[in-house]
């Protein structure tokens, strides 16, 4: 019953989305068939991008080191942090649930909270592009008294914030080893290759690869092909390299 109860929890925001489409069926059928028609438009187009912005995002998680991270986007970044973080969201590309997940792996790697809200919010209402056509359609004077106006309210929002939000208030998301192998989740793009390779070791879990609770020795081959295959280097071994992957 508890595993029941579990499961149902974290669907609920699913069955509440169902229970209101029947909902707008049932009493406005026609607006029904539009949000339909609406959803999948956008279901098909975070299945074009999202597999490629999780692809980027983890290859910046393996290549770029925390220290560098927390040099331009931390806490002690200061003034370049902050003007950063605005160049990062205006010269995004995607719609703003792109910036999600490459804002945890900033987080994860050490920015501030100040920062990531500067980001998103360049993300969602001041990119490049968004500027040029603004500019286009109701001219320049319009376009540079928003923009100014809006990093003065980002300025304050992001320092609002800083002081609201504390680290602990955030999901926390820790390395996994396991018998001394480790799955680095934020990387983990769920393609499930690991768990193909060597399903002795590795098995899905939410969509994540994780390492299976194992009393015997693993196979240093298998586990090498599966560590060789993954597309983002998420698999550490840690009775070889002897400390975590950053």
């Amino acid at each position: 019953m508890t595993q029941a109860l579990k499961k149902l929890k974290e669907k609920l925001f699913l069955i509440i989305v169902i229970l209101g489409y029947i909902a707008i069926f049932i009493f406005r059928p026609q607006m029904g068939i539009n949000a339909v028609k609406n959803s999948g438009y956008y279901i098909k187009e975070m299945l074009l991008i999202m597999p490629v912005i999780f692809v980027l995002t983890a290859l910046l998680d393996t290549w770029v080191p925390k220290q560098t991270i927390m040099k331009y986007l931390g806490r002690e970044s200061k003034v370049k942090g902050t003007i950063l973080s605005f160049v990062l969201g205006g010269i995004s590309a995607g719609p703003i649930y792109a910036a999600f997940p490459f804002c945890v792996m900033l987080r994860k790697k050490g920015a501030s909270i100040k920062n990531i809200v500067i980001i998103l919010s360049s993300w969602a209402v001041i990119k490049i592009p968004m500027l040029l056509n603004e500019a286009k359609f109701l001219g320049f004077k319009f376009m540079a008294i928003r923009w100014v106006l809006t990093v003065i309210a980002i300025l304050t929002f992001s320092w609002i914030a800083s002081k609201i939000i504390k680290d602990e208030d955030l999901p926390q998301e820790k390395e996994d080893p396991t018998y001394g192998i480790s799955i680095n989740r934020n990387s983990c793009m769920g393609c499930s290759v690991c768990t193909k390779n060597y399903p002795e070791l590795f098995e899905m879990k939410n969509k994540k690869a994780i390492v299976k609770e194992h009393d015997f020795e693993p196979d240093r081959e298998k586990l090498k092909k599966s560590i060789e295959s993954c597309p983002v280097k998420a698999i550490n071994d840690y009775s070889i390299t002897g400390n975590a992957k950053e």
